[in-house]
């Protein structure tokens, strides 16, 4: 399933804030930053917390299990406890529908 898949409405979500989304068998964590859209995985690489149910500030993700803290744009680890970064997705607006490239 290669290529971009519309996974949400530009009204669903609010900015600053994120939503999971599932795409196959992937759990995206998908946020909007002043209204622009980024996607990341969901899955924190320390303990598994659902990232999309973090506070985002700015650009940054902190995990709400230990803390860990991601940049939603690059899915790069930038604070511990978690030991790497996330994969980051492709993302585009077409009219009012958000689409993610897996």
């Amino acid at each position: 399933m290669a290529g971009f898949v519309k996974v949400a409405k530009t009204d669903e979500i609010v900015p600053g804030q994120g939503k999971m989304i599932e795409v196959g068998d992937k759990k995206i964590a998908l946020f909007n930053v002043e209204g622009s859209f980024y996607a990341i995985d969901d899955t924190c690489t320390h303990r598994g917390g659902p990232l999309s149910e973090g506070v985002l500030e700015s650009k940054q993700v902190t995990c709400p299990w230990h803390g860990a803290t991601y940049d939603v744009t690059t899915g790069e680890v930038l604070g511990p406890p978690a030991p790497q970064g996330v994969a980051r997705y492709n993302v585009r607006v077409e009219g009012s529908d958000i689409e993610v490239e897996v």
